[in-house]
C-alpha cells in the first residue's frame, strides 16, 4: 500500500496520542502502578479501581504536575481551575462503567510541535484513567476472553491536535518528536510494545485547493508503532480516494489496523462526544492552582531536543545533522555534552558517532572517546607534490573515469579517491585529498 498520488485530494489528518505516566501509583487510588511488570493478573487493584461500591477516588498530585509539565515543555497555557468529568460507556474493561477523564476543561491547551513540514497546533492535553486489558485466548480448544485489571486506572494523558497533518511522514515525525519530549522530561516510559503508548490517526481527504474540513473522519485507534501509523494511513488514504472518486463519502467510524494483513478493519461507527453523556465527577473535587505553582512545575524542565541542538550549534560547532540524532535520548545526550566540552573538534566527533566510524559505550570515559576519534581522523605528512604525483598517475591509467567526470558524472570522484589512497599507501586528509582531485580532474 503506498500513499495516493493522485493530485484531486490531499490528506486531513489530526492525531490522539496515549501515554501512560510512571507515577508510583495508580491515577485514583494507591495500588501500585507497574501493570507490565505484575507477576501475575489482577494483584494490583482494590475496591476504587474495580468499581466496586464504596470506593471513592483520590486524585494522584504527581500525574497532575507531570501533566502540565508536559504542556508548559510544548508551549501550552495552563488552566489554573480544572476538573475530572465521568465518561459513560460500557466495556468488559471498564469495571466501573465509566471512565474518569476530563471534557470541557483540560489541564492544557493550545500547545505547538514543529516539524520539518510545519507546526502542528496542540488542541489540549487532558488526564484520565486506562481501562483494564482485555485478552482473547483458546483455552482447552474453547476461545474465551479474560481480563487483567492491573492496568484499570493507571495515569493516562492524551494530546490531541489540531487536523494539521498532511503526509504520512509528517504524521511519523509528529509522533517521533513527542515521544522523545515526553520521555526528557522522564515522565512515562512510552513502550510501545507494551501499549504504554498508543496512536490514534483522524483521517479524512479534501480536493486539493480547498480549505474546509471534511464532512467526515474516519478514526483508526490503537497502533503500537510509528511505521504501522504509516502504514494505516496511507492504507486510508488510497480507500478514501477510491470511495470519494466514485462519488460517495466514507463512513464515519472507528477501525483497528491488522500488521498481518496490511490493512484497516471495521470497528464500530465513531461516536459523538454527546454519546458519553459526559458530567462532572461528583467523587472529585475540581483542581485549581496557582500562576506561581505552575511556574515553580516550568523550572523543572530540562532542557529540550530543539533547545539542545541550537546551543550545540552555537557552543560546539555540532552540525544539525549530527545533533538531531546524537540527541534523541536524554541521558545519552547529557553524557555527550560531557565529551564535547573536552574534545578540541566536538563536531569530528559528532562525524564519527552518527556514520558509525567508532564503537563506543555511553558513560565511556571522555578521553578514551577522543582517543579513538584522534586515532582514525589522524593522517600521515604527505608532501603536494607526491599527492599530485599519484593523482596524475590514477587518472592516467583510468581515462574512462576520467572522461565520466568532465562529461558530468561526479559521483566517481569516490572512485577517484579511493585509488589515490590505494596508491599512496598513507593515511591522507580527505578534504585536502578532494580538493586536489578536483583541481586536476576539471583541468
Amino acid at each position: 500500500m503506498t500513499t495516493p498520488d493522485s493530485k484531486n485530494y490531499e490528506l486531513v489528518c489530526g492525531m490522539e496520542v496515549h501515554a501512560e505516566l510512571k507515577t508510583n501509583s495508580k491515577m485514583f487510588c494507591g495500588c501500585k502502578n507497574d501493570p507490565f511488570g505484575a507477576p501475575e493478573p489482577n494483584i494490583y487493584t482494590c475496591p476504587t479501581c474495580m468499581g466496586m461500591p464504596g470506593g471513592l477516588p483520590v486524585a494522584n498530585k504527581k500525574a497532575i504536575e507531570w501533566t502540565i509539565k508536559l504542556g508548559l515543555a510544548l508551549g501550552c497555557k495552563i488552566n489554573l481551575f480544572s476538573k475530572f468529568d465521568r465518561k459513560n460507556y460500557f466495556y468488559p474493561d471498564l469495571p466501573k462503567a465509566y471512565q474518569i477523564s476530563q471534557f470541557d476543561i483540560p489541564f492544557c491547551y493550545e500547545g505547538t510541535i514543529e516539524t520539518s513540514e510545519g507546526p502542528i497546533r496542540i488542541t489540549r492535553i487532558h488526564l484520565e484513567e486506562d481501562t483494564g486489558k482485555l485478552q482473547h485466548k483458546n483455552i482447552d480448544g474453547k476461545k474465551v476472553s479474560l481480563l487483567d485489571y492491573n492496568r484499570s486506572s493507571v495515569p493516562l494523558i492524551e494530546i490531541v491536535t489540531e487536523p494539521d497533518i498532511h503526509s504520512t511522514s509528517q504524521a511519523k515525525e509528529y509522533a517521533k518528536k513527542l515521544r522523545q519530549i515526553i520521555r526528557y522530561l522522564d515522565i512515562a516510559d512510552c513502550d510501545m510494545d507494551q501499549g504504554g503508548m498508543r496512536l490514534e490517526a483522524n483521517i479524512s481527504l479534501r480536493e486539493v485547493g480547498t480549505t474546509e474540513l471534511p464532512n467526515y473522519k474516519v478514526e483508526v485507534k490503537n497502533i503500537n508503532s510509528f511505521r504501522f501509523m504509516e502504514q494505516a494511513i496511507a492504507f486510508e488514504m488510497d480507500r478514501h480516494q477510491e470511495i470519494l472518486e466514485a462519488g460517495e463519502t466514507p463512513p464515519q467510524e472507528t477501525r483497528g489496523w491488522n500488521p498481518t494483513k496490511n490493512e484497516t478493519f471495521a470497528q464500530r461507527m465513531k461516536e459523538e462526544a454527546a454519546d458519553y453523556r459526559y458530567f462532572p465527577d461528583p467523587d472529585l473535587a475540581p483542581v485549581r492552582f496557582t500562576q506561581k505553582q505552575v511556574d515553580a512545575i516550568g523550572k523543572q524542565l530540562p532542557e529540550l531536543p530543539n533547545a539542545k541542538q541550537a546551543r550545540w550549534l552555537t557552543k560546539f560547532g555540532i552540525e544539525t545533522k549530527y545533533s538531531d540524532l546524537l540527541t534523541s535520548e536524554r541521558t545519552y545526550a547529557e553524557w555527550l555534552e560531557t565529551v564535547f566540552a573536552q574534545a578540541e573538534k566536538p563536531n569530528d566527533i559528532a562525524n564519527a558517532l552518527v556514520n558509525k566510524k567508532i564503537t563506543i559505550s555511553e558513560g565511556e570515559a571522555p578521553a578514551a572517546v577522543i582517543k579513538k576519534v584522534a586515532a582514525l581522523t589522524q593522517t600521515d605528512d604527505v608532501d603536494s607534490s607526491e599527492l599530485l604525483a599519484v593523482i596524475q598517475e590514477v587518472m592516467k591509467a583510468n581515462n574512462d573515469a576520467v572522461a565520466k567526470f568532465r562529461a558530468g558524472d561526479t559521483k566517481v570522484i569516490g572512485f577517484f579517491i579511493g585509488q589515490v589512497m590505494r596508491a599512496l599507501g598513507k593515511k591522507v586528509d580527505a578534504a585536502e585529498l578532494r580538493n586536489a582531485l578536483m583541481t586536476e580532474l576539471k583541468k
